[in-house]
Formats: structure tokens, C-alpha cells, sequence
């Protein structure tokens, strides 16, 4: 039986962690360095009579203080090591919020100009730091300053495990830490885009309602922002967890589907986001699943008030939200510069769960539409592209083309004019 205060998490992430040669080369000189002071101590008691220990069995615990500081320095510092190796500029920082403290984290490029401003958005249950990692570091090595929060109750952050009372209110802190960021001096006049994964993608489309002139764009990730009919709960499902979240709101008893076994196709990339203690990993609370609901049910009402030009990408296979829906979102809104990309055979998590060649495949294709709608300076300069109608696209890698959908476009571009 496992220690109560132990998880098979623990074991999950110590078994990753050594299979990384930076961490096996970091413990391997840490134990030479104990080894080394523990056979030299006898003639250290010999040579210097004031020394402090008395015997080599007495500098057992300080040789191991000696491990301890040596492997938390150079593990701490290992990370920033190799993000500069990709010159890529990574900060931490807590925020207070209402009396609580929020996660932040950014990373910047080094070597070159900022192009622009990119703000992330995590999705339900995930965080920005570990999850998120690869996302800000090629965002940032493309030439992107790249900022995220974990939500209350997320990650880092403080409340209780990933319990949502109010969507308004997480949406409203999200919106108060990137308009600090967007108000600092150094950033000027900077193009800033919007980057939502699933229920993220649901906060990015209420952020762009609330501002609707302060974004030079979105990219949305298998959007949450409508509920399938396929799998819409019946109206009493519905009905009984409203009552529920009056009585019971932070309970853990709605019945749902593991979110990463559902998400997430890459097997092994699969168990190392499993081993992320940040991630919640239990049934959803029943005032979180209730407020995910509502906020889908809204922004399924008013997707025609989309209007800032995005980017929604969707694997075919997804399971978890639903391809159709993105495909809806990109008939519907009246956004003039839109583009929807359809991946076949991949599922939820394009960019975490899929393998290399796939991950590849969706990043290019995001910094590509990034790249093409970044002005060096001013937002307000005009996009890179011909015209309205050839920035309205539906394509997927296989070229495969919806017959239905270019006459949409059409209309959607003459609607624009």
C-alpha cells in the first residue's frame, strides 16, 4: 500500500523525469560530489581541528544538504538553459486577483523583434506552464511575446481544484491581466492575437465580445462554443444538475469521459500529460460542468457576432468537442478574414497529442496565419493578404476541398464587401 501523502502521479513523473539525460547527468555529478566529501571528510577532521564534525558518519547529513542544494540549483536552473539554447526568455509571476493569486507566465524571444503579442488561453482542466510549454516556446522562437494565466482554481493558481463558479468571472480576470500587459510602454503598438484550446476557446470568443476593437485576431483550437446535438444531455440531465449546484456545487460527481484518454491520440504523449500533477484529473464539479453549459449555450446564440478574423483549427476524429461546430462558427460569423482547417484522423489535442509530424503541421500552419497578419509596428496596418475573398479559406491538409463551403465564402465576402 502506497504512503497516503504518495500518488502513482509521483511515480509517473519521477520514471519521466529520469528518462531525461539532463536530469540523469545533473543527479550523476550530485552524487559524486556526496561521495567525494564523505571520503575526503577524515582528512578534513584530520587537518583542520576546528571542523565542525566529529566523525564521517556525522557529515552524512550535511553532504546530503550538499546534494539537495546542488540538484535543486542546477535543476532550477536547467530550464531556463535550454530555453536559452532556443533563445527563448522565460518569466514566472503572481498576480493578486480578488484577494487570491493568480499564475502568469510568459516567454519572450530573445535574438529578434517582437512581431506581436500573443495571448493564451488554456482549456478546461489544463495550465500554462507545463501543458502549455511547447506552445510558448515556438511562439517565441517565431518571434512572439507569448503570455499566459492559469484560471482560479487551475494549475498554479490559487482556489479550489478546477471549480468554475463563475465563467463571467474567469473571463473578467483573463481580460484584466492581458490588458495589463497590453498598456505596458514597451509593447507600444504592437498587433495582439488571442489563443484559446477547447473551453479556451470559449473564453477567447467572450473576450472578443467584450472587446471587440482590441484584437488583431484569434486562433482557436477545437473551440468550445457550442454544444453537439450528438451529444447535447437530455433536457432532465440538464434540469437535475442546475438543482444540484444549488445544494452541492463543488462536487465531484458528473459523469463524463476521461478528458486526456479522449484527447489525446499519441499513447506515450498521452502518459506524460497524465503525469502532470498540475492537470485536473477527477469527474468534473457540478457548478463547473453547469457554467461550462451555459457559456456554450450562449455563445451558440451568437456566433454571428463574431467579427475579428480567426483561425479555428479542428482534427476530424475530435471526441471531445465537435468538428462540425467549427465548421458552424466559420459559416455563421461575419468575420471578412477567417480560415477553418480540417485535420483527417486527428483527434482533440493537435498540438500536444498528436505525433511529431502531425504537431509540426498544425504550428506551421498557425504561425503561418500569424506571420501573415503581424505588421512589424502599428496594429492598425493592414493584413498581408490579396483580398477578403482569398483570406477566406476551408482547407485540410489532404486539400481536400467541402463543395458546399467556397460558395459560402463568396457570400460571406460580398456580405463583407
Amino acid at each position: 500500500m502506497l504512503h497516503p501523502g504518495l500518488n502513482l502521479n509521483y511515480f509517473r513523473n519521477s520514471l519521466l523525469f529520469w528518462k531525461c539525460l539532463e536530469a540523469r547527468k545533473t543527479f550523476t555529478l550530485a552524487a559524486v560530489t556526496v561521495l567525494f566529501f564523505y571520503l575526503i571528510s577524515p582528512f578534513l577532521l584530520q587537518q583542520h581541528k576546528c571542523f565542525i564534525l566529529q566523525s564521517p558518519a556525522e557529515s552524512i547529513p550535511v553532504v546530503v544538504v550538499i546534494f539537495s542544494i546542488n540538484s535543486w540549483i542546477v535543476l532550477s536552473m536547467q530550464g531556463n538553459q535550454d530555453l536559452a539554447e532556443k533563445d527563448v526568455h522565460y518569466e514566472e509571476e503572481y498576480i493578486e486577483c480578488w484577494e487570491t493569486k493568480r499564475f502568469t507566465c510568459r516567454w519572450l524571444p530573445v535574438h529578434q523583434e517582437i512581431k506581436a503579442l500573443v495571448f493564451l488561453c488554456h482549456g478546461y482542466a489544463m495550465e500554462c506552464s507545463v501543458f502549455m510549454r511547447e506552445t510558448g516556446i515556438r511562439f517565441a522562437q517565431a518571434g512572439y511575446a507569448v503570455f499566459g494565466i492559469d484560471y482560479e482554481g487551475h494549475g498554479k493558481s490559487d482556489g479550489r481544484r478546477c471549480y468554475v463558479e463563475s465563467f463571467t468571472a474567469l473571463v473578467n480576470d483573463t481580460i484584466a491581466f492581458f490588458k495589463s500587459i497590453r498598456e505596458m510602454e514597451i509593447y507600444g503598438n504592437k498587433a495582439r492575437f488571442l489563443y484559446g484550446e477547447s473551453m479556451g476557446g470559449a473564453v477567447v470568443l467572450y473576450i472578443h465580445r467584450k472587446e471587440p476593437q482590441e484584437w488583431s485576431g484569434a486562433i482557436l483550437q477545437a473551440p468550445m462554443c457550442k454544444i453537439s446535438e450528438k451529444v447535447k444531455p437530455p433536457a432532465i440531465f440538464t434540469s437535475i444538475l442546475l438543482k444540484l449546484a444549488e445544494y452541492i456545487p463543488s462536487w465531484k460527481i458528473v459523469p463524463s469521459a476521461n478528458i486526456i484518454d479522449n484527447a489525446f491520440k499519441d499513447p506515450i504523449k498521452r502518459q506524460e500529460i497524465r503525469a502532470n500533477p498540475l492537470i485536473y484529473q477527477q469527474l468534473p464539479r457540478v457548478k463547473t460542468a453547469v457554467e461550462c453549459l451555459k457559456a456554450s449555450e450562449d455563445l451558440a446564440k451568437h456566433l454571428d457576432e463574431v467579427t475579428l478574423p480567426f483561425l479555428v483549427l479542428h482534427g476530424e476524429e475530435d471526441r471531445v468537442t465537435d468538428p462540425n461546430i467549427s465548421r458552424e462558427l466559420f459559416q455563421t460569423s461575419k468575420s471578412c478574414d477567417k480560415e477553418f482547417k480540417l485535420y483527417p484522423g486527428m483527434w482533440h489535442g493537435l498540438t500536444a497529442g498528436e505525433s511529431d509530424d502531425n504537431i509540426e503541421l498544425v504550428f506551421n500552419d498557425i504561425i503561418r496565419w500569424l506571420n501573415n497578419r503581424s505588421p512589424t509596428n502599428a496594429r492598425d496596418s493592414p493584413l498581408r493578404h490579396a483580398d477578403v475573398e482569398s483570406a477566406m479559406e476551408f482547407t485540410t491538409p489532404s486539400k481536400l476541398q467541402d463543395k458546399e463551403l467556397p460558395k459560402a465564402c463568396r457570400v460571406a465576402a460580398q456580405a463583407c464587401g
